[in-house]
């Protein structure tokens, strides 16, 4: 098995050395790469606008590490008064760490499905909700939390931005790298590698790869795209890529 990681960096590399510790053979190129979001400067304004027992929901660790950078060079502290929701596990811990505040999250998938499935979204009359995130993105969340009561607002805290290579050059070097295995963490960039590749390196090369996604819907849609040999993790961290490829 060699192995080809697209996920970006830190993680994307954390990956890396973390399979060739195990003695896999394993490359990273990473599909994009990340900036300061536009409307991180009105954070702390749409915080304080939100009342006691309002919600926050944070998307992902780099809506975290933004957001709290950009607080922390304010010298506005996370308020306390409100109630955090975290998309999973390690984005709720790396808020719980640089915030000391709880932080509530689905106990098993990654998903706005599963977040959303939380005793406590159920009915949101009267609340409001700011949802921390990147730029574009699934709608599913706001316009279920919208649905059942709650005034919506969104804080985009950083920027996705694709990393250019040239797709015939880089299909032919993954391809003499005897890569075989695929790890891709979003539907945005299992889109971006599958429109990358020509069209001659995909039908000999790239959907004969086995691939490692962290849902279902990215297993739908690759499935769509023609992968067939296609294995779930069961989640989006580190550890359930490593378990997922073992």
């Amino acid at each position: 098995m060699t192995i080809l990681v697209t996920r970006p960096s830190p993680a994307g590399e954390q990956l890396i050395v973390r399979l060739r510790a195990l003695g896999r053979v394993a490359y990273h190129t990473p599909l994009i790469e990340f900036s300061p979001g536009r409307e991180l400067g009105s954070l702390s304004e749409l915080l304080s606008s939100l009342a006691t027992g309002d919600l926050v929901f944070i998307l992902s660790q780099h809506a975290v590490n933004y957001a709290h950078r950009t607080l922390h060079h304010q010298s506005y502290p996370w308020p306390a008064r409100l109630t955090y929701y975290a998309i999973g596990r390690a984005t709720g811990l790396k808020m719980h760490t640089l915030s000391g505040l709880p932080i509530l999250y689905p106990p098993d998938r990654e998903t706005s499905e599963t977040l959303l499935e939380l005793p406590g979204l159920q009915n949101l009359a009267g609340k409001k909700a700011l949802i921390l995130r990147g730029n574009g993105g699934r709608e599913l969340l706001g316009e279920t939390l919208a649905e059942r009561g709650a005034d919506v607002s969104f804080c985009e805290c950083y920027q996705r931005c694709p990393v250019y290579y040239d797709g015939s050059e880089q299909s032919s070097h993954w391809q003499r790298a005897g890569i075989d295995t695929l790890v891709v963490t979003s539907a945005e960039m299992l889109q971006q590698l599958y429109t990358l590749v020509p069209e001659y390196y995909r039908t000999s090369w790239l959907l004969r790869c086995s691939l490692v996604v962290v849902s279902e819907r990215i297993a739908t849609l690759a499935q769509q795209l023609g992968w067939q040999e296609i294995r779930v993790a069961e989640n989006a961290d580190n550890d359930a890529l490593i378990r997922a490829l073992q």
